[in-house]
C-alpha cells in the first residue's frame, strides 16, 4: 500500500522502523494526522483525515534534510503542482501541495489500502502480468508526452484501487526533463536500486528510456518471482544493474525473453524508443499467446519436459523394451524375404516385379518448432565474456577475461545480436575500475584499463559509442576532483601528477592544458615550496632542494632521542681520543647547512620518523633520480645517501662529489657515519 514506500527513498536493505524515530505528528492545517504509517529517506507518509471531507487521505511530509533550503524547497513545490496536473486513471493524482506549520513541504493523495504489486504473485498468470504492464506503460506514456519522467518505477509504487486496477504512485519525486538529477538523488542512491538503470545508477542525467528499464525489471520480477539482481547492498545491487548480463526466463515464460532483454538493455540506446513502442511489443507477446500454435507447441514442450522427469529406471526398462520389438521386426522382415523352393524341377527364372516405391514419411509440423535455431559460433565466447564481466576479470587473468573474450567473440561473428550489449556493458565495468584506480592514485593502472577499454571500443567498431564517450568524460572528471581535492589539502605535488597523467590519458589536450594550470596554481604546504618534481619510473615524484640540514635533523634526534652514529674510521685512535658525531663534525656549521655525519641507517630512521608526522611516504633518492637533481650551490658540498646498494645491501652507495673530492659514487659502511656525506629526501605520490 501507499505506506509502504513513501518517497522512492526506501533502500534494498531493511528500512528504518517508525519506533526509531520520534512520533511527534506534524500539524498541517485541514487534516487531522492520525499516525505515521511509512518511512523513507526523504519523507514521512501519515495517515490523516481530511477534515472539509472527513475522508482519509496520505499526506507525505519531506523531511528537513532532503530539502534543507528554501530554492530546493520551492522547486519540489512546483514539481509537485506539475505532477497535479496529470490525470489519467493509472496515475495516483494528488489532492494538495503545501507546507505544515513547521514550514516543511507536504502533499496529500488518495489514501490506497489494497496493497502494493510487491506483494503480488502473478508468476502462473501471465494475462495479469500483461495487464499490469499495459496499464503502467499507458500511464508512462501519457507522462513522457508531457515531460515528465518518473526515474523511481518499482514494485512499491504500484498501487491498487478499491476496483484492483494498478495505479502508478509517487510522480511527487518525479522530474521534469532537463532538471538537474541531484534534486533527488541523495535518496536515489540509496534506494530503488533494484529497479535503478545502469545510466541512473552512475549518477548520470536519465530520460524517459530508464523509467522503460524498470518497468522491464517489473516484468521480469512478476515472470519469474524474483527480482533478476539479488545482493546485499545498494552498491552491489548498481553494480549489477551496470555490468552484469541480462538473466534468463524459465523455458515457459521464454516467449517474453525479447521483451526483457530490449527493455532491460545496459545503452540506453538499445532499449524501446518509448513507451508506445513497448506496448506493441507486449500486444505482439499476447497475440502469440493466443494463437493455437502456441498453445501446441506449450504442449508439445511440457511432453518432453515430462518425459525428462521419467525416473532413469523407466528410462532403461523403455530402452530395453524398444530393443526388443525392433529385434522382432528384424526377424519378421528377414523371413518375408527368404526364397521359396519349388518341388519341381527349376524352370527360368521369372523376372521380379518392380519395386513399390518407398513411402514417403508425413512431415511432423511439430519438427521444426521444437528444432533449436542455429547457434552463433560466438556465442561461447559471449557467454564466457558476460560471466568474466559479472566477475570483475575485465582485462586479466590471461585467456580467462572478458576482453579477450569478446575480441574472439567479434572475430566469430561480428553480428551477434548481443555483442553491442556486452561491448558496452565491458566499457562501463572498465570506468568503474577506472574511477576506483584514480581515487587510489594508481596511474599505471587507470593507463592500462583505459587502453583496452580505447582498442576494444575500435577493434569492435564502438568507438563512437555512448558508453565509450561515458568513460572518456567520467574520466576528465574524475581528474579534475583529484586535482580540485589536491587544491584544498595544498596537496601540490599530487594536483601535479594527476595533470601529468591527464596529460598523457585525455584526449581532449585543451583540457589536458587547463588541467596542469590549475595544478601549479596550487598553494602548497611551506614543505612543498622546498621540493621540486621531477618524473621517476612513469610519474612524477617530489625531491628535496636541498639537502637535510641540521635544525631538521637535530628536531628528530630530540623527538627520537636517537644517538648519533660515530663519524670516524674504527681502527682510528681518534675516534676514542677526538669522537665526532653530526653534532660535532670537526668544522664549524649552521643550521641551515647539510647535516654530515650520519649513517644511511639515520637517514632511513629520520624518513620513517617524518612520514610517520606527516602522513606521507619519505625514501632517499635512487641514482637515476639523483642525477635529475641541480648540482649543490653550498660552499662545502656533501656526497648524498642513495637508496641503492652493493654487495648483498652490505654496503650502501653515496654519491655525488664532496668537499673531500672523493669519487663520483662510492660504496660505504651503512652503519656510520661520514663527514663529508648527507641526504635529502624523495616524497611519493
Amino acid at each position: 500500500m501507499l505506506a509502504a514506500d513513501p518517497g522512492g527513498t526506501m533502500s534494498i536493505q531493511s528500512p528504518e522502523r517508525p519506533e526509531s524515530r520520534a512520533e511527534t505528528l506534524p500539524e498541517i492545517a485541514g487534516y487531522t494526522v492520525l499516525r505515521a504509517i511509512g518511512h523513507g529517506g526523504m519523507s514521512t507518509v501519515y495517515l490523516a483525515e481530511q477534515t472539509a471531507l472527513g475522508r482519509e487521505v496520505a499526506v507525505k511530509v519531506m523531511l528537513p534534510e532532503a530539502l534543507a533550503d528554501e530554492v530546493s524547497r520551492r522547486r519540489f513545490e512546483n514539481e509537485v503542482r506539475t505532477i497535479a496536473r496529470l490525470e489519467h486513471p493509472h496515475i495516483v493524482g494528488i489532492f494538495e501541495v503545501g507546507r505544515s506549520r513547521d514550514g516543511l513541504p507536504y502533499y496529500a493523495m488518495p489514501y490506497l489500502a489494497r496493497g502494493h504489486l510487491g506483494q503480488c504473485d502473478f508468476t502462473q498468470d501471465e494475462s495479469r502480468v500483461a495487464s499490469t504492464l499495459r496499464a503502467l506503460l499507458s500511464a508512462l506514456d501519457y507522462a513522457h508526452a508531457r515531460g515528465v519522467i518518473h526515474r523511481d518505477v518499482k514494485a512499491e509504487n504500484v498501487l491498487f484501487d478499491e476496483a484492483n486496477r494498478p495505479l502508478l504512485a509517487d510522480f511527487g519525486i518525479a522530474l521534469r526533463h532537463g532538471y538537474s538529477p541531484r534534486v533527488t538523488m541523495a535518496g536515489l542512491a540509496v534506494g530503488s536500486t533494484a529497479y535503478m538503470a545502469p545510466e541512473q545508477a552512475r549518477g548520470e542525467n536519465v530520460d524517459h528510456r530508464a523509467d522503460l528499464y524498470s518497468v522491464g525489471v517489473l516484468a521480469y520480477e512478476m515472470l519469474a518471482g524474483r527480482l533478476p539482481y539479488i545482493a546485499d547492498d545498494a552498491l552491489a545491487m548498481a553494480m549489477q544493474h551496470v555490468q552484469d548480463p541480462i538473466p534468463r526466463l524459465p523455458r515457459e515464460r521464454r516467449h517474453w525473453q525479447r521483451l526483457i532483454d530490449k527493455s532491460m538493455a545496459k545503452t540506453a540506446g538499445l532499449r524501446y524508443r518509448n513507451a508506445q513502442q513497448m506496448l506493441d511489443a507486449l500486444q505482439k507477446i499476447e497475440r502469440k499467446r493466443q494463437s493455437a500454435g502456441f498453445a501446441l507447441s506449450r504442449r508439445i514442450g511440457d511432453f518432453f519436459a515430462g518425459l525428462r522427469r521419467w525416473p532413469r529406471g523407466v528410462w532403461i526398462g523403455a530402452a530395453l523394451a524398444a530393443a526388443a520389438l525392433a529385434g522382432v521386426g528384424l526377424r519378421q522382415l528377414d523371413r518375408k524375404q527368404e526364397p521359396t523352393i519349388s518341388a519341381t524341377s527349376p524352370g527360368p527364372a521369372a523376372a521380379p516385379a518392380p519395386a513399390a516405391p518407398t513411402p514417403i514419411a508425413p512431415i511432423d509440423p511439430t519438427d521444426a518448432m521444437l528444432r533449436p535455431p542455429p547457434e552463433s559460433p560466438a556465442e561461447r565466447w559471449m557467454r564466457d565474456a558476460e560471466r568474466q564481466t559479472a566477475a570483475r576479470n575485465l582485462t586479466a587473468p590471461k585467456d580467462g577475461n572478458a576482453y579477450d573474450s569478446l575480441l574472439a567473440a567479434w572475430r566469430a561473428d561480428s553480428d551477434h545480436a548481443r555483442l553491442p550489449a556486452a561491448v558496452d556493458a565491458l566499457i562501463d565495468a572498465t570506468s568503474l575500475q577506472i574511477q576506483q584506480r584514480l581515487k587510489e592514485g594508481n596511474a599505471e593502472r587507470v593507463r592500462d584499463y583505459l587502453t583496452h577499454a580505447d582498442r576494444l571500443a575500435r577493434d569492435t567498431r564502438r568507438a563512437n559509442s555512448p558508453a565509450l564517450k561515458r568513460l572518456h568524460a567520467a574520466l576528465e572528471r574524475g581528474l579534475r576532483e583529484r586535482i580540485d581535492e589536491a587544491a584544498k589539502s595544498g596537496d601540490r605535488m599530487a594536483a601535479v601528477a594527476t595533470a601529468e597523467l591527464a596529460a598523457k590519458v585525455l584526449d581532449d589536450k585543451t583540457a589536458a592544458t587547463g588541467l596542469m594550470k590549475t595544478a601549479l596554481a596550487v598553494v602548497g604546504t611551506p614543505r612543498d615550496a622546498s621540493l621540486q618534481f621531477l618524473h621517476s619510473g612513469g610519474r612524477v615524484v617530489a625531491i628535496g632542494r636541498s639537502e637535510v640540514s641540521r635544525a631538521d635533523y637535530a628536531r628528530f634526534a630530540g623527538a627520537t632521542g636517537r644517538a648519533p652514529a660515530l663519524c670516524r674510521e674504527r681502527a682510528s685512535l681518534l675516534r676514542v681520543l677526538s669522537p665526532r658525531d653530526w653534532t660535532s663534525p670537526g668544522f664549524e656549521q649552521n643550521d641551515a647547512q647539510a647535516v654530515v655525519c650520519v649513517s644511511w641507517q639515520d637517514a632511513e630512521a629520520y624518513l620513517r620518523w617524518l612520514g610517520q608526522r606527516d602522513g606521507r611516504r619519505y625514501r632517499l633518492p635512487t641514482a637515476a633520480e639523483a642525477k635529475q637533481i641541480a648540482a649543490a650551490t653550498e660552499s662545502k658540498p656533501v656526497a648524498e645517501w642513495l637508496a641503492d646498494c652493493e654487495q648483498g645491501c652490505r654496503r650502501r652507495l653515496a654519491q655525488g662529489k664532496s668537499w673531500r673530492g672523493a669519487a663520483d659514487s662510492r660504496p660505504l659502511d651503512p652503519s656510520r657515519g661520514y663527514d663529508d656525506v648527507g641526504f635529502r629526501l624523495v616524497r611519493d605520490p
